[in-house]
């Protein structure tokens, strides 16, 4: 939704459906359709999956590595074939730029990393987090002004709490919104990206 605010017409890519997905969707091999199609687009967001690096794929449940394999690399090298700007979001993506809810007044407390190629974003300063998460912890139940998005129970955020603290109203499935990235840091990257590809390629600014 992001890039969508920041001006790109969006496509989706995914081997699952998405039928929770507001834009136009194409179900396929993601990696596939970049080496096929990325040439055809002014940039390309890969999020790949991370239960690679999980706790679920760790120590007695590594044989999941092989269910949730790693495809930084892959990925990578198809947009690099494709010879368009990127932007990888991932814990093993190189840190560009590192977002936080905290930047963009949100309520949660969301770090993501982004490696981009072809553009150069320029980053936030990091808000300090302040207060807690609310929530339980060791047996203590905290109050606190940021919400945890993120598993399900222990005063865990409820659907409508995850909605509004990433600002996200298309969906209101919860592993959904547990995976989600908020708009506002798409849109705050791709605003910048709008702006150098355009003056890249017509010699304007957006």
């Amino acid at each position: 939704m992001g890039w969508y605010l920041a001006g790109f017409d969006v496509v989706g890519c995914d081997q699952d459906d998405q039928p929770n997905y507001p834009f136009p969707f194409i179900r396929g091999d993601a990696i596939e359709y970049i080496r096929a199609h990325g040439h055809e687009y002014d940039l390309i967001h890969a999020s790949w999956p991370c239960q690679y690096g999980a706790a679920i794929t760790k120590g007695t449940n590594k044989h999941l590595r092989e269910t949730y394999p790693n495809l930084i690399g892959p990925g990578r090298e198809a947009m690099l074939a494709a010879g368009r700007p990127y932007v990888i979001e991932n814990p093993d993506a190189r840190p560009d730029v590192v977002l936080c809810g905290t930047m963009f007044g949100l309520p949660i407390l969301r770090h993501r990393k982004f490696e981009a190629h072809g553009w150069f974003p320029l980053a936030l300063p990091h808000t300090p987090h302040r207060g807690r998460v609310r929530g339980w912890r060791h047996g203590r139940n905290y109050e606190g002004e940021y919400v945890a998005a993120y598993g399900n129970g222990g005063g865990k955020a409820t659907v409508a709490e995850m909605q509004a603290a990433m600002r996200i109203t298309w969906t209101d499935v919860r592993h959904e919104l547990t995976e989600a990235i908020p708009p506002a840091y798409t849109q705050f990257l791709g605003e910048q990206a709008a702006e150098q590809i355009l003056a890249e390629r017509y010699g304007t600014a957006a």
